[in-house]
């Protein structure tokens, strides 16, 4: 056997494997000689048949299958032996079966493509710069919660004049054109000047005004109309009230607080407002922790600054993916998959380089955690612990034992943002909600 490999660009290659009779004849009369003992051929007892009969019938259908079974196994092991990493798998040049001619032929060539990175290693140290982000959670932003939960949890009502804050029910119209649509326009959500409008009108009212006074994201926001609706809309409106609907703000008393936290967790506003900042940052933590650690990310892959074959990756997936998906649709997904397959391609090497591992019992750990939130949010917390066990084998077997390698990935990536941020140079650095938003829209 002879096999060769042409570097053809700094991630693509080809692999060329040259068969010769003496690379597989001895493995197919064996394979012939096994079937020959066991086959049943009409006329002969079981295993009895002319091995040249057995051959005949079984011959071509035995050599491709050896043949198949010496090329992967030998382009595997020849993989293994280089420096660089394969991504994705080989792909035949060409459909070998449509040029050989298995009845004759003795030689065999065959030629594979395949994309790589070559080895490279990532050196964690304080030349590497991060900022480590918290969120802080002042008086305003507890404030405005407080008010929305006093909003959200108070007695609607439906008064004869609209007010202020209050939600106008009833028909948007076009006066020159086809649109209408039946919404529920929030009057704190549109400018003091068109609201005015409203304020003090009530039900069958035409409220009159212009396109122009409504302003950009306040047909989304405010009207509830989407983007194809909102660019449609221009000139002269109407809006006929049909109902006027406002919330009365609930009262701080201990149904409010037992509501929000459950029975008798809060007895007092000002164990209420302790308890609604510490929930606020124990959110805004976990937000932050995310988004610092995506931000990390992004520098390690900088930092790592590997070059993907993307077109042989493109047509890898095409073909993997077996007529499930179109050029397009790979084209379209490609960079949400390269940057997912490069941050694994470096949180692979991190751990192996700083021997990184994750454990079973690191896995049952996080899905426990995993399942306690979904769970909290539903108010089961608490019941479900006995249980628990029960839950995460169901879960860790679940998807063909995919999940099992998912989280098994997710506790590594941890353990290796974990370790990133004790050796490289991480800066503290706390901003206010609204600094968090910017950051995001970026």
């Amino acid at each position: 056997m002879e096999i060769t490999l042409d570097k053809h660009s700094a991630n693509q290659a080809s692999i060329k494997i040259k068969l010769t009779e003496a690379d597989y004849q001895t493995k197919v009369d064996a394979k012939l000689k096994d079937y020959a003992k066991k086959v049943n051929i009409k006329g002969f007892r079981p295993g009895k048949a002319p091995l040249g009969m057995v051959k005949n019938i079984y011959g071509t259908s035995v050599l491709v299958d050896e043949i198949n079974n010496i090329l992967g196994e030998s382009l595997n092991n020849y993989l293994k032996e280089q420096t660089f990493r394969v991504l994705g798998d080989p792909l035949p040049v060409e459909k070998v079966e449509e040029k050989i001619d298995w009845k004759n032929q003795k030689d065999f060539d065959f030629e594979y493509k395949i994309g790589f990175i070559e080895n490279f290693e990532l050196p964690l140290d304080k030349s590497i710069k991060a900022n480590k982000y918290s969120i802080k959670v002042d008086d305003k932003l507890v404030d405005e919660t407080v008010a929305n939960l006093k909003s959200q949890y108070g007695n609607s009502t439906n008064p004869k004049t609209a007010e202020s804050g209050d939600h106008v029910y009833g028909d948007l119209a076009v006066k020159e054109g086809e649109f209408s649509k039946t919404v529920s326009l929030d009057l704190s959500k549109i400018t003091k000047k068109l609201a005015d409008k409203f304020i003090g009108n009530g039900k069958d009212i035409v409220v009159e005004f212009v396109a122009k006074d409504v302003k950009k994201g306040q047909w989304e926001e405010a009207f509830g109309l989407n983007e194809e609706e909102a660019a449609s809309i221009s000139g002269e409106l109407t809006f006929t009230i049909k109902n006027i609907n406002r919330t009365e703000e609930a009262k701080m008393d201990q149904e409010f607080f037992d509501k929000i936290f459950g029975p008798d967790q809060v007895k007092s506003e000002e164990e209420f407002l302790n308890k609604v900042r510490e929930t606020l940052q124990s959110s805004y933590d976990r937000e932050a922790k995310v988004f610092t650690e995506e931000e990390l990310k992004k520098i390690l892959v900088e930092k790592a600054n590997l070059d993907l074959p993307e077109e042989f990756l493109k047509e890898w997936l095409l073909k993997a993916n077996d007529g499930k998906v179109t050029e397009q649709d790979v084209e379209n997904e490609f960079p949400i998959y390269a940057r997912q397959l490069v941050w694994s391609l470096v949180s692979n090497e991190i751990a192996r380089a700083n021997e990184i591992k994750a454990e079973h019992q690191d896995v049952i750990e996080k899905t426990k955690e995993m399942i306690r939130e979904q769970f909290a949010s539903s108010g089961l917390g608490a019941s479900m612990e006995d249980s628990m066990d029960l839950f995460v084998d169901n879960y860790l077997k679940g998807n063909e034992g995919q999940n099992y390698m998912n989280m098994l990935t997710s506790v590594q990536n941890d353990k290796v943002l974990d370790f990133a941020q004790e050796k490289i140079s991480l800066k503290e650095k706390e901003i206010s909600l609204d600094e968090f938003k910017e950051l995001l829209e970026k």
